[in-house]
């Protein structure tokens, strides 16, 4: 009895394993949402790091956290450092690129609670009234994060903070 069970045991990891090896080699999460303001009033919130405290998600899950701002105080080369308890984790930004008042570009680099080397991008494209801003975050999705892919959904974890932070982020300048 104990030998089937650990024949079957063996089977499904095998399965597992293999079907985690036919996810894809990159991921991407994204969210959108309208604000009421212009491009020219959303995009500083988020090209300068001194003020990503007053929207951002993970600012509010950690009140002690340790930042660390270095580089120019907004646009290309700034950098945003923290470390903070297990909800917000260690991790770095650097704005690469900018193209006011309509994109920004963000090399993210987590050390913990697990290393990881994305880019974010916010695109805000202006209507009439109104604003689109998207947020996407994308990189590479090694096989240890393709294995945790068939049991956690990065998508939904990690959507629903830019969820939140989009809202904060609307509630800001829509003031």
């Amino acid at each position: 009895m104990l030998k089937k069970i650990a024949i079957v045991l063996i089977i499904l990891v095998a399965v597992i394993l293999v079907y985690a090896a036919t996810k894809p080699d990159t991921f991407s999460v994204k969210r959108t949402t309208s604000i009421n303001a212009p491009a020219e009033k959303i995009y500083p919130l988020v090209n300068d790091f001194h003020k990503w405290g007053d929207w951002s998600p993970w600012e509010k899950m950690d009140p002690a956290m340790k930042r660390t701002h270095s580089g120019p105080d907004l646009g290309k080369g700034s950098t945003y450092a923290w470390e903070g308890n297990k909800k917000v984790g260690k991790g770095r930004m650097e704005i690469t690129e900018t193209a006011p008042p309509s994109r920004i570009t963000i090399k993210l680099d987590f050390e913990k609670p697990m290393e990881g080397h994305n880019v974010t991008d916010f695109t805000l494209e202006s209507k009439r009234d109104y604003t689109i801003v998207t947020w996407d975050m994308h990189g590479p999705n090694p096989y240890p994060a393709k294995v945790m892919s068939i049991f956690f959904s990065m998508d939904k974890m990690i959507g629903k903070d830019f969820e939140t932070g989009l809202a904060n982020l609307k509630a800001v300048a829509e003031k």
